[in-house]
C-alpha cells in the first residue's frame, strides 16, 4: 500500500484501510492468502520503485520467502508517474514476481500505447548510455596508451566458462538447502582456475554480479 501525503497518513484516515480492504477482498476471490502487508506511509507515486522503504522491505520478504505475487489496490499505488511504473514492473518480472492491481488484474499484461512508448524511450535511453560509456572508456584508454607510451587494453570481459561454473556453484545442497556464499564461491572458482585479469579471487560483488548476470541471484549476505 502506499498514501502520497503525510496529511493523509494516521489511525483517523482511511486510505490505507481502504487499500487493504480492496486487496484483501481480492485475495478473498482469488484464492490468494496474505502472507504480509507493506505500507509506504508520505512516499510520492514518482519515487522509484527501488528506493521506497517499505517496497525495499516487501522485495527482501517476497525473495527470500518465495512469494511471487503482489497486490496492489490499483496501478497508481504503485505508480503514478508511466515511467517509473514500467521500470517498477520491469524489475519485479526480471524477479519472477507478478504484480497484479485489483481494479484492473489484467493492467500490466497489456500493452497500451503509453507502455509501447516508454519501453521504446527507455530502450534508446539505454542505449545511449550504453554507448556512451563506451566511448568515455575507450577515450581515457587511448590518453593512458599515449601517456604511458604502450597500449592499454579494456578490462576483460567475464568468460561464459566462469559464469557457467559460478552458476552452478550458487545451486542449494540438495541435503541441506544452503547455498554458498558469494566469498564461499570466489574462492572455489579460484580452485578452479577463474581468476581475475591479475590472477586475484574475484571479490564478492563482482560473483554477485555474476550471479545477476545470469539471472540467479536471489540476494543474500557475502
Amino acid at each position: 500500500m502506499r498514501t502520497s501525503s503525510a496529511t493523509n497518513v494516521g489511525g483517523d484516515k482511511d486510505s490505507d484501510k481502504r487499500q487493504q480492504k480492496a486487496i484483501e477482498a481480492y485475495a478473498d476471490a482469488n484464492g490468494y492468502q496474505i502472507v504480509h502487508t507493506f505500507y509506504d506511509a508520505a512516499v510520492s507515486g514518482a519515487d522509484p520503485i527501488d528506493s521506497r522503504p517499505g517496497m525495499q522491505k516487501l522485495l527482501d520478504a517476497v525473495l527470500s520467502n518465495g512469494t511471487r505475487t503482489i497486490l496492489v489496490e490499483s496501478p497508481d499505488r504503485f505508480a503514478r508517474d508511466a515511467v517509473v511504473q514500467e521500470l517498477g514492473h520491469r524489475l519485479l518480472k526480471d524477479r519472477g514476481v507478478d504484480l497484479i492491481p485489483t481494479t484492473a488484474p489484467d493492467y500490466f499484461m497489456v500493452d497500451t500505447p503509453t507502455t509501447e512508448l516508454v519501453r521504446t524511450i527507455l530502450g534508446a535511453v539505454a542505449a545511449f548510455d550504453r554507448r556512451n560509456t563506451v566511448e568515455k572508456l575507450k577515450a581515457a584508454r587511448d590518453r593512458k596508451s599515449e601517456a604511458l607510451g604502450r597500449r592499454v587494453e579494456g578490462r576483460k570481459p567475464i568468460s561464459a566458462d566462469a559464469l557457467t561454473e559460478a552458476k552452478r556453484l550458487y545451486r542449494r545442497n540438495p541435503k541441506t538447502g544452503n547455498r554458498r556464499s558469494l566469498r564461499q564461491i570466489a574462492t572455489e572458482l579460484a580452485k578452479a582456475g577463474f581468476t581475475t585479469p591479475s590472477g586475484h579471487e574475484y571479490q564478492a560483488n563482482s560473483v554477485r554480479q555474476m550471479l545477476v548476470k545470469a539471472g540467479v541471484y536471489q540476494g543474500q549476505s557475502a
